[in-house]
């Protein structure tokens, strides 16, 4: 008797063994990817969270240790938020994951009286793809935000405040993931009368300009056009934002083209339906929109036009960073 009860519980022990998530809270070297990935619970969208989720009191069993933590996210995402404070406490919270494609992961992160919750996307290969803080502790009274994921995984963060007239103002906007620009923004909503005008950086300033047609071209300072060395010399690295209509129509992409002939090149990924044409002469670059590239600017422009070649900057002895467009 004592056999058969043995033969029908150890098939149980083994699945709840199986399914047993491992722990985040030590920096066990033993973890990978996989495991971290694995330890946040799945939510159902769509999903949504307050402010208040800063001031909630998370379970013991959330915690992530921070060197762990480090082994797969850049320390840069933290240090932006928290900088050098130290006391830095991060937590679980839960995460989407797409069929066959990336995953999304939030985490709460405190340090003293800063708060933030925080989405990390990782690709199909489950490689970090992008970050972004999407509510955070604001130490201006009467502030309160809001994020939500809807079915179709559309990230929607909103932040209002109260005027002392008792007005409310609202600042909205929305992202969406695209694995070369990755959380890329779409939809910019507000009702501020002094909407603040955000600069404009250049994500692959730092890289190597040793290229012929290697550098920064414009037409205006929210125009702007930055080419930077490819793998080979056939190729390049390239950053596109564009604002026209008076700002009301934008467009912003970055990727890798390849030439297809003396002073023409072309970017088409195999993950994205937009192509670009790149026609370089001495003086400047244009660019002619080839199609399908809806999903990196509004309806009514398109990627083209003429920038003109600016003049390389001097750099500066024993200074370091990168440069920005403003």
């Amino acid at each position: 008797m004592s056999k058969y009860l043995l033969l029908l519980v150890l098939p149980v022990l083994l699945i709840a063994c199986k399914e047993k998530k491992v722990s985040l809270a030590t920096n066990d070297e033993k973890v990978n990817i996989s495991d971290f990935l694995e330890f946040f619970q799945s939510m159902k969208l769509p999903y949504q969270a307050t402010d208040t989720i800063l001031k909630r009191r998370e379970p013991e069993t959330s915690v992530i240790n921070g060197r762990l933590f480090a082994r797969f996210v850049p320390d840069s995402v933290i240090g932006k938020l928290f900088g050098k404070e130290g006391h830095l406490h991060l937590y679980a919270i839960g995460k989407v994951g797409v069929p066959d494609a990336e995953k999304y992961v939030f985490v709460k992160a405190t340090a003293g009286s800063r708060r933030a919750l925080i989405l990390l996307v990782f690709d199909k290969k489950d490689h970090f793809a992008a970050a972004r803080p999407v509510i955070y502790a604001d130490n201006e009274s009467g502030v309160s935000g809001q994020v939500t994921m809807d079915a179709r995984y559309t990230v929607t963060v909103q932040h209002q405040r109260k005027a002392s007239d008792g007005q409310l103002f609202y600042h909205r906007d929305a992202y969406i993931y695209n694995g070369d620009a990755g959380l890329m923004l779409i939809l910019t909503e507000s009702n501020e009368s002094k909407p603040k005008i955000v600069p404009v950086y250049n994500p692959i300033d730092t890289l190597a300009r040793k290229h012929k047609f290697s550098g920064d071209y414009a037409q205006d300072k929210r125009n702007i056009v930055a080419i930077r060395d490819g793998r080979d010399a056939s190729r390049f690295q390239f950053f596109v934002h564009f604002e026209k209509n008076d700002g009301t129509c934008k467009g912003e992409l970055k990727g890798e083209a390849k030439f297809i002939g003396p002073g023409v090149a072309r970017y088409r990924a195999y993950s994205d339906p937009c192509a670009i044409e790149f026609t370089f002469i001495p003086e400047g670059v244009s660019l002619k929109e080839l199609g399908g590239c809806g999903v990196h600017r509004d309806i009514k422009c398109f990627f083209e036009g003429y920038f003109e070649r600016r003049k390389s900057p001097k750099p500066a002895h024993g200074a370091g960073g990168r440069q920005a467009h403003r």
